[in-house]
């Protein structure tokens, strides 16, 4: 059945209505450079109104580099799993429970006993300086030789045995490293020292995030700045209890023993590492 002219008109303008909310929309990808106009712009007016006004988008040629990138790199280039190393005890010895009471003349109980409770941790948190450090750093507010302190502890870093081999072998096969460490500004110490960054990234120190293991919110972050889905990292710390929130928040954790358990560990949830030789080398 024909419609009769005042249908026509009405059909007509409710098109007009869907075809603006639809130009609204792409002018807001415009605005946002999302997509710029094509030359295929067209506009067809007739004498009634129609739906045959169209505006056609292209991306911009920097921005589908950008995704076409981020997609080969999530997608292809991007080897997973993503593994995440805490620091102290794990891959480098850690001075405080033999050299830095020493170099205080002290046993470790009683270093522990005179010291401030939490100016360490709020150190290793970045809401304190070293030179606030010193004046907190003992109960009575003692004065100590900082700078001493500091080439204490540098003398005192050293890989633990075994595993610059395995982190070699886990770079020559293009795993992305990272640390994930409680530590303060002074991991610049363990840098200058062992140069570990020829292996991993110093990407998630506690200092530089006001947060620390095993923080859940910690956790979250790394995850969030990876980008990843949490089964695809695999994250390694000598302390059960951080391993423990790893896990609650869906990261693959182990438990550091020794290197020759961490390889076998590794190897058992499909790391392509070269365990013999790291086994032959950390044993020579």
């Amino acid at each position: 059945m024909a419609k009769t002219r005042p249908e026509r008109i009405l059909k007509g303008r409710k098109e007009v209505k869907a075809t603006c909310n639809e130009l609204r929309c792409d002018t807001k990808m415009v605005l946002m450079g999302i997509g710029v106009p094509s030359i295929s712009v067209c506009c067809l007016f007739q004498t009634r109104p129609t739906r045959h006004l169209c505006l056609k988008f292209r991306l911009k040629p920097s921005l589908s580099h950008s995704i076409t990138s981020m997609a080969l790199t999530n997608n292809a280039e991007r080897k997973l799993p993503v593994l995440l190393f805490d620091i102290m005890d794990t891959l480098v010895r850690d001075p405080f429970y033999q050299d830095v009471p020493a170099f205080f003349g002290m046993s470790l109980k009683e270093l522990i006993d005179c010291k401030h409770p939490t100016a360490w941790v709020e150190f290793e948190k970045g809401l304190i300086d070293e030179m606030e450090l010193a004046r907190k750093f003992f109960k009575d507010g003692r004065d100590f030789d900082l700078e001493g302190l500091k080439t204490c502890m540098r003398s005192g870093y050293s890989y633990i045995e075994g595993i610059e081999q395995l982190l070699l072998s886990l770079k020559q096969n293009n795993y992305e490293m990272h640390a994930f460490t409680n530590y303060p500004i002074w991991y610049q110490l363990i840098e200058d020292k062992l140069k570990l960054s020829k292996y991993l990234s110093w990407t998630f120190c506690s200092y530089a995030f006001g947060k620390r293991k095993p923080d859940t919110e910690f956790y979250k972050e790394v995850l969030s700045h990876l980008q990843v889905d949490p089964t695809n990292c695999i994250f390694v710390d000598d302390r059960q209890n951080n391993v423990e929130a790893a896990i609650k928040v869906g990261i693959r954790g182990v438990h550091f023993r020794n290197v020759n358990l961490l390889c076998e560990k590794l190897s058992s949830m499909g790391i392509n590492i070269s365990t013999d030789e790291v086994l032959l080398d950390s044993l020579s």
